[in-house]
């Protein structure tokens, strides 16, 4: 089983709607049964909470479930039971990185949107996915855009690490 985990903040937002995305994707790629997603935030402050009602509409929108999601932190275990490990933001990028026990941990980092074909040729530092909890619906559209972006790039990469 290949596992893949999302991580923002506090779990609330954008990394679950990355995660529930991406399963979607993996499902309708005919991988469900080779790939498990999950996502966690960097923090503990939303733990147990829900997904956020505007994310969760935003799914609904697209036919996808979130009301079984519940916020939880990342744990230091999952540097070596992910193999992949993907940040929505840049702070989130670096806290991971930092805080990653070796360099095959640091490897498995990777920011969201460096899947999205688009970015190529974009500098790291312009590859994060702002906090939509701030702001209004439109937010939680440019989220989903931008999330929408990367996953087909992740199906195409873990497709390939699966054949290898």
């Amino acid at each position: 089983m290949y596992r893949i985990v999302t991580v923002c903040t506090g779990n609330i937002c954008r990394s679950p709607m990355a995660e529930l995305m991406l399963a979607h994707a993996f499902r309708q790629a005919g991988l469900q049964q080779y790939v498990a997603v999950d996502s966690a935030g960097t923090t503990d402050w939303e733990a147990g909470k829900p997904i956020d009602e505007r994310a969760a509409a935003k799914l609904a929108e697209l036919g996808i479930e979130s009301h079984l999601h519940r916020a939880r932190r990342f744990e230091a275990v999952w540097y070596r039971e992910r193999d992949l490990i993907l940040a929505l933001d840049l702070d989130h990028y670096r806290e991971l990185r930092r805080d990653a026990p070796d360099g095959d941990a640091r490897d498995r980092i990777h920011l969201l949107r460096e899947f999205d074909p688009t970015t190529t040729d974009a500098d790291l530092e312009d590859l994060g996915i702002y906090d939509p909890w701030y702001g209004d619906a439109s937010d939680f559209e440019a989220t989903w855009r931008m999330v929408h972006g990367a996953v087909e790039g992740v199906v195409r990469f873990v497709r390939h690490e699966l054949d290898a």
